[in-house]
């Protein structure tokens, strides 16, 4: 059980902080960098869900936004699960698996895309763009993070996932608001006589 007395406690002062299993590194640390992406794709995923009017959705996104408190203490553990004196928590392939059932489920509601789509339509449409623009950046700092440490394979899997996730929700949204908006490429590129002389 998780308990806050206080909120500042002067230990991050000098630019280092700690991680779940007590190690201290640098707050530029790729796992640090890592699990905050994680925590500000919680953030803005927060922010979806205040404009997201489908109660079904907006469950699941609250589900998701624990979840990703999960994925973040996950990524806080480094070395291995069998040396830790408590066990870590870690991201299990099932809740990866509920991701893909909401995403086939929305699916089946959506057209296939023609073209790539803007990040935008409506409000909960374009907040839940933005949340997936920050998935990705996640993914990619765990990523980064794997390439020297230790990082649990699924929390990969889950992060990847999640985008595809977000981007069909993005979608579903905006196909019930009848404002899903669709790259055309090149359409800025024609100049009228007016404005080229």
């Amino acid at each position: 059980m998780v308990r806050l007395n206080k909120i500042y406690t002067r230990t991050g002062d000098g630019g280092e902080t700690h991680l779940s299993d007590g190690s201290r590194v640098a707050k530029t640390d790729q796992r640090v960098a890592a699990f905050g992406a994680v925590d500000e794709l919680n953030s803005a995923l927060g922010l979806a869900i205040l404009a997201v009017e489908d109660k079904e959705l907006s469950g699941a996104l609250s589900r998701i936004q624990n979840e990703l408190f999960d994925l973040g203490a996950d990524l806080s553990h480094p070395g291995s699960d069998e040396k830790a004196k408590v066990p870590p928590l870690r991201v299990v392939p099932e809740q990866t698996a509920r991701l893909e059932q909401e995403i086939d489920q929305m699916n089946e509601d959506l057209q296939p895309l023609r073209s790539f789509v803007l990040p935008g339509g409506s409000e909960a449409g374009a907040r839940l763009h933005l949340a997936r623009a920050i998935c990705r950046r996640a993914e990619r700092e765990a990523y980064l993070l794997a390439q020297n440490q230790s990082v649990n394979s699924e929390a990969l899997i889950y992060l990847n996932r999640l985008s595809d996730h977000l981007f069909v929700a993005a979608r579903w949204v905006n196909i019930g608001d009848k404002q899903e908006v669709l790259w055309v490429p090149g359409a800025s590129r024609e100049v009228s006589d007016k404005t080229a002389g």
